[in-house]
């Protein structure tokens, strides 16, 4: 079959490997759709584990089975869960999936750009979800980054009614906008630097959208009937994007930290003067759990969220490093799908 093996988002390399052989309790997956994820072009967080085959948001079909799997058969259409918890330490018992040290080392075998990948029987067991006829392949690639999506409004407590403030409007800053809408938060507004996503945040739900370039706390005030954002989801790793949204986050709010920063950047900031006295809350986010998955699955097929038309740009496998230029440059590009068996 054939693989794409990363080794830096300029040099992507189609290769061919033997397709996945499974054992009991497992399944092989023909991929029809794969999506890049911003974390995929990440090379810092890449480079020192290069080659890899990447790809962890997929819709595919099942080709075959390993004894003892009995709620799926060849045929059926799935999305899959690349990371899966173990459902029985503390974390899991906790309701803290996302941080289960088996989620951390679960994967794919090999990943979503490759023509087929091997489910092992864990993901299996808990990470594999059956699509709805009406939700196409492509579709499905949106499930996983809706779940991290989900995850995170529900660490950043979102209520109904909330105003929301979305710094960064690319993928994860979009579908922030719509679940926030979905879910019945009042006034959000969005930033970015990039006019195309301006237009974008806009088109997919944001009440206002400004360009970071004329935006400040009192421009906010000015649109969120002079009071600060309840809720500040920070969809970028930019230093002076964060230290902005630090700053626009009202009494009794919260900042959620979804996006990376570079590595060995830090934060300085004045607890007397952001937080003190304001019972300001920090919190971050990091995936989903199965059950968000679901979820999200269930938004994607009652059109609560449209993912459709969030798709800009289709490559076959041998163009693979055209859809990852797109991502990395973040120009007029919003989603970008691979479809392996092009």
């Amino acid at each position: 079959m054939r693989v794409a093996v990363y080794y830096s988002n300029k040099d992507i390399r189609i290769e061919e490997r033997p397709v996945p052989k499974i054992g009991d309790g497992e399944m092989l997956i023909k991929v029809m759709a794969s999506g890049v994820c911003g974390s995929d072009v990440m090379e810092w967080y890449r480079l020192h584990k290069v080659p890899l085959i990447l790809g962890h948001e997929v819709g595919g079909e099942i080709v075959e089975v390993g004894t003892g799997v009995t709620k799926y058969k060849k045929g059926d259409r799935v999305c899959a869960a690349h990371h899966v918890p173990c459902n029985t330490c503390y974390y899991c018992l906790s309701g803290h999936h996302t941080v289960c040290d088996t989620l951390r080392k679960t994967n794919f075998d090999p990943g979503g750009f490759a023509e087929y990948l091997r489910l092992p029987a864990i993901n299996v067991d808990r990470g594999v979800f059956l699509l709805p006829d009406e939700v196409s392949f492509e579709e499905a690639t949106f499930i996983e980054p809706l779940a991290c999506i989900l995850h995170g409004q529900k660490q950043a407590r979102l209520s109904p009614g909330q105003s929301v403030l979305v710094i960064g409007s690319g993928i994860s800053g979009l579908l922030h906008i719509q679940l926030a809408k979905a879910l019945g938060a009042g006034n959000i507004i969005a930033v970015d630097i990039n006019d195309h996503r301006i237009k974008a945040a806009k088109r997919f739900g944001a009440d206002a959208a400004i360009n970071a370039k004329e935006y400040a706390p009192e421009r906010l005030r000015q649109l969120n009937n002079g009071r600060l954002a309840d809720l500040v989801i920070l969809c970028t790793g930019n230093t002076t994007a964060i230290n902005q949204g630090l700053k626009s986050v009202e009494r009794c709010g919260t900042a959620l930290f979804f996006a990376p920063t570079d590595p060995n950047v830090t934060i300085p900031f004045s607890i007397n003067d952001i937080f003190w006295r304001n019972e300001v809350t920090l919190t971050t986010s990091y995936a989903g759990s199965p059950a968000d998955h679901e979820t999200a699955m269930e938004l994607i097929h009652a059109k609560r969220v449209n993912v459709k038309d969030m798709i800009t740009h289709r490559f076959g496998l041998a163009e693979i490093v055209k859809g990852f230029q797109h991502v990395a440059e973040a120009k007029e590009s919003i989603k970008v799908i691979i479809e392996p068996q092009k």
